[in-house]
């Protein structure tokens, strides 16, 4: 008896090509991209792009008669060379990395005390955190104004202390290394209620249910602080240190108004006495 045998062969799969449409593309928890796309956008083609030219023109040989003339000179990294052997950009980067770093360092350490301070009700606080954060509204010109007339060698307030308790005025902005100090100062002045007002924010909105089981367990104020706040605030800490990293970096007018002006008006009185 013969058995008849029957081999199916099977299909051969077919390649679809699926077209996407947008609402395939943004639906459901993708849709989010589609909002933030003008955004984007916009970032890429006012921020993006003139910093990647920016990158170009470094490898350019840029002058104001190659810039007119459009005849610009390939040259490698040879920008980056003579800079980086000039010793006045290093002395500012070292500049820029101390006034950053001291800056964000004071600027934070006491801003997180004064919000831990004024996190609890005693009398006159409302009063005393708004004359702290009326500062954060002075321009800052004006802050670099004020302060340096507080730091002048001849009639300023801190100099008058100073002399005051039996000790020699100190000349803050015209003998190095002092000038750094007096900026750095000054900015840490101007930086602390911005710190005071984000750390307040992220303490008030911090659950109270945490720390009343905590005091239950016996836990000190410490170990709150240690195991409760400072986890909890994370966000709030790391938020606080980027943006005063960003502003600090981008400080100018308050450091072009203690020390060129000061610097010009000393030169001139100098050059006015040896004249006569």
């Amino acid at each position: 008896m013969k058995e008849n045998l029957v081999i199916q062969a099977k299909p051969i799969p077919t390649i679809s090509h699926k077209i996407w449409t947008w609402k395939q593309i943004f639906r459901g928890e993708r849709i989010g991209y589609l909002y933030i796309l003008p955004s984007l956008v916009f970032l890429v083609a006012v921020l993006g792009f003139p910093i990647l030219y920016s990158v170009y023109m470094s490898f350019q040989n840029y002058t104001l008669a190659t810039l007119v003339s459009g005849k610009m000179q390939f040259i490698g990294f040879q920008n980056y060379a003579t800079i980086f052997q000039n010793p006045i950009f290093l002395t500012a980067i070292s500049h820029s990395f101390v006034f950053t770093t001291v800056s964000i360092f004071f600027q934070f350490t006491i801003g997180f005390g004064l919000a831990l301070l004024f996190s609890r009700a005693f009398p006159l606080s409302g009063v005393l955190r708004g004359l702290l954060l009326s500062g954060w509204q002075i321009p800052s010109v004006v802050v670099g104004t004020i302060f340096l007339w507080m730091f002048n060698l001849d009639y300023g307030l801190i100099n008058f202390v100073i002399t005051s308790l039996g000790q020699s005025g100190i000349p803050w902005l015209i003998q190095v290394p002092y000038p750094l100090i007096a900026v750095i100062i000054t900015n840490i002045w101007f930086g602390i209620p911005f710190n005071v007002i984000l750390m307040t924010a992220g303490i008030t909105g911090l659950p109270e249910d945490v720390y009343e089981a905590a005091t239950v367990d016996g836990a000190s104020p410490i170990s709150k602080f240690r195991y409760i706040t400072v986890p909890l605030l994370r966000p709030t800490i790391t938020a606080v240190l980027m943006l005063g990293l960003i502003y600090t970096l981008r400080v100018f007018d308050i450091i072009w108004v203690m020390t060129k002006v000061i610097s010009v008006f000393y030169v001139r009185n100098t050059v006015t006495e040896t004249m006569e």
